[in-house]
């Protein structure tokens, strides 16, 4: 599968993206509001496998990609949705982007091409997303796609150590999402 964006090739991850992965995935500052990482290199690996398995699972729920710069074909990140009830036409949603692209939008338009994907290719009704209630560049993105904060959930996560809060932002299937 691919997706296409503006300025993003949204790819199936490959063997040979560990370098790239593995170098924003075990990123202290990426991952400091993630409930992973920082990735060590066995963990990288475990993630690439997964996600190249996943992909070719029938039927598929994990769609986890590649975030591909088209200028310079670089991989600066991942993009996921799951669906995680097909009865109730729901999935999830999340980013994880190179630190050195931050604030460029990109993860806008990496997130915005799933919410699409999860609406007009596969059908969902609600997609969900989560983010640490720290983490104002990712609830911009989330309220850029077109998801509402539908709650503020408590000590939802257990995340190295420390019980960590969650907003829960959604979007409903004929709220459209804004064009990036």
């Amino acid at each position: 599968m691919e997706l296409h964006t503006p300025r993003l090739l949204l790819r199936e991850f490959r063997v040979g993206d560990y370098p790239a992965v593995h170098e924003f995935a075990s990123d202290p500052e990426v991952i400091r509001y993630t409930d992973w990482g920082p990735n060590s290199p066995d963990d990288t690996t475990a993630f690439l496998a997964e996600a190249i398995e996943d992909a070719e699972a029938l039927p598929r729920t994990r769609y986890a990609l590649a975030i591909i710069d088209r200028t310079g074909d670089q991989l600066i990140g991942s993009v996921e949705l799951r669906v995680t009830s097909r009865a109730h036409r729901r999935g999830v949603t999340g980013y994880a982007l190179a630190r050195q692209r931050w604030g460029q939008g990109l993860a806008t338009e990496a997130a915005s091409a799933m919410v699409r994907l999860g609406f007009d290719r596969l059908g969902l009704h609600k997609i969900e997303a989560t983010c640490d209630p720290a983490n104002h560049g990712s609830a911009r993105v989330l309220a850029k796609v077109g998801m509402q904060r539908e709650g503020h959930l408590r000590d939802h996560l257990l995340v190295r150590g420390g019980w960590r809060d969650r907003f829960l932002f959604a979007a409903i299937s004929g709220q459209d999402p804004p064009l990036t």
